[in-house]
This record gives structure tokens, sequence and C-alpha cells, in this order.
């Protein structure tokens, strides 16, 4: 049970919700483009590229602390 508020679960979970919340961005992002707002929907997905990048980022560093926490 303690292993369910460790650093490394809290930060993995931190990351799924990063990973629900890009989703949901994108499904309003594609019902604001068909209602014709371009230019909006080209904004957010720039920071949702972002946040992709960083995902890819934080995914390894979870890698790594779960891997030292294994050892």
């Amino acid at each position: 049970m303690s292993g369910d508020y460790s650093l490394s679960d809290v930060l993995q979970r931190l990351y799924e919700n990063q990973e629900a919340l890009q989703a949901a961005i994108m499904e309003l992002t594609l019902l604001v483009e068909e209602q014709g707002a371009q230019e909006v929907g080209g904004n957010v997905r720039g920071a949702l590229w972002t946040m992709g990048e960083n995902a890819g980022h934080i995914k390894q560093g979870l890698a790594r602390l779960n891997n030292r926490n294994t050892d």
C-alpha cells in the first residue's frame, strides 16, 4: 500500500493526467476547427505539440526513477 503514494507513482499519475488532458483538448480543438476557428485550432495544436515533446522527457525521467527504485 505504501507504493501507492510513492514519488514515482504520483509522477506516473500526473503523466497519465497530462495524456488525458491532451486527448480531451484535441477533441475540443477538432470541434472548434469544424466551426471555422482555424487560427485558434493552430494555436492549440502548437501548445499540444509542446506538451507532447515534454511528455517524452517525463516518460524517460519516470523510467529512470523507476529503475533506481528497483536497484
